[in-house]
């Protein structure tokens, strides 16, 4: 169960930094929605979210970079939702990629059923396992991944759940245009 777990997170990691393919610096920072979502700021988010939960729950030590971006995150509020002008997208990526290291090393050293301490929930629900921790994260990251998925749909019209396997209907622009304005007519008829 631990390896299926594991590799439901390792196809939302992959899938995540897929939806920066092809990006220009400004369209991977670019605010895509009034609260400021942005493709870059999403990965750098579930990077420290990564370190945290499978780093500090379970008594790990993390990287000096993890540990600055908290002190920046005590500072300036939502500070782990986007890329600062001097963050490369290569650093935020690799940053991304140290945190899957870190917290592969974490589910292969421990079971599913291993005992750790998430210190900013309520002190009732502190304690969890491995294995809550594990759907915590594949929630979580799927969760970004939707938010990822509608934030490169706005930026440039792709969709699509990974490379390889798209997972949309097939249609042309055409086909999409024409059934944009049916559901488009048929919300207007529902009000």
């Amino acid at each position: 169960m631990k390896d299926e777990l594991h590799q439901y997170l390792r196809i939302a990691r992959e899938n995540m930094l897929w939806k920066l393919d092809g990006l220009t610096e400004y369209q991977k920072r670019r605010p895509m929605t009034p609260t400021g979502t942005n493709l870059l700021g999403l990965v750098k988010h579930l990077a420290i979210v990564e370190y945290g939960y499978f780093g500090v729950t379970f008594g790990r030590e993390f990287p000096a970079r993890f540990a600055e971006l908290e002190a920046e995150g005590m500072s300036r509020l939502n500070s782990d939702m986007w890329a600062t002008a001097e963050e490369s997208s290569e650093s935020i990526v690799a940053l991304y990629r140290n945190a899957w290291e870190h917290a592969d090393e974490t589910i292969a050293a421990n079971d599913l059923d291993s005992i750790g301490r998430v210190l900013h929930w309520p002190v009732e629900k502190q304690e969890v396992t491995l294995h809550r921790v594990l759907v915590q994260m594949i929630a979580e990251t799927n969760r970004h991944a939707g938010h990822a998925d509608i934030v490169r749909e706005l930026i440039d019209d792709s969709v699509g759940l990974r490379s390889g396997n798209e997972n949309m209907t097939d249609g042309d622009a055409a086909w999409w245009a024409a059934y944009r304005a049916e559901l488009e007519t048929v919300a207007r008829e529902a009000d």
